[in-house]
This record gives C-alpha cells, sequence and structure tokens, in this order.
C-alpha cells in the first residue's frame, strides 16, 4: 500500500485517495471540432511509462484537494508532492 504524503493533512494510507491522470493531460479543443478518434485517444490512450511520473491525486477522504504527485511507477517510491498552483515538482533522476 501507498502512504501518500498529502501537501495539506501530512502522509496517509492510499485508500483516501483517488488516482487522477497523468500531468499534463490536455483535453482535445471544442466537441464540435474534435474528430472521434481524437476523443477516443484522449480518453483511452495513456503513455504508462516505467519510471518517474507526474501524476493528479485527490484526497478523497480528508481535505477533498487535488495535487500532484511525483511517482516511481516501477517501485511505487513518491519523490514529491504539490499543490496544484504551485510550480511542477522536478522530476529527479
Amino acid at each position: 500500500m501507498l502512504r501518500i504524503p498529502c501537501p495539506w493533512c501530512g502522509p496517509r494510507d492510499e485508500p483516501e485517495f483517488r488516482w487522477g491522470g497523468e500531468v499534463p493531460l490536455v483535453r482535445p479543443g471544442p466537441p464540435q471540432a474534435v474528430t472521434e478518434s481524437a476523443w477516443a485517444e484522449y480518453l483511452f490512450m495513456r503513455d504508462n511509462p516505467k519510471g518517474l511520473v507526474r501524476e493528479r491525486w485527490l484526497h478523497t477522504l480528508g481535505c477533498r484537494q487535488w495535487f500532484i504527485v511525483v511517482r516511481n511507477t516501477a517501485t511505487h517510491e513518491i519523490q514529491a508532492t504539490s499543490a496544484l498552483g504551485d510550480p511542477l515538482p522536478e522530476i529527479r533522476p
């Protein structure tokens, strides 16, 4: 189980959180201008990298705040967290 350090509440167990996807994930333009294949790409296709990534997490059973986590997808080690709106945390090799 992951122990995720919420920027507001401190370290908490993973079941208190909801994963919100990779950062940055940019939504395509207006619905009228987006092709079905572009919309499907946005909804379903992810890079799924091995190593350090930035992810959005929501503290659903705590402060209900969204924040950014830098996490190693191979080891699940959490390198850094930051509040939305703050500068993105650096990914250190």
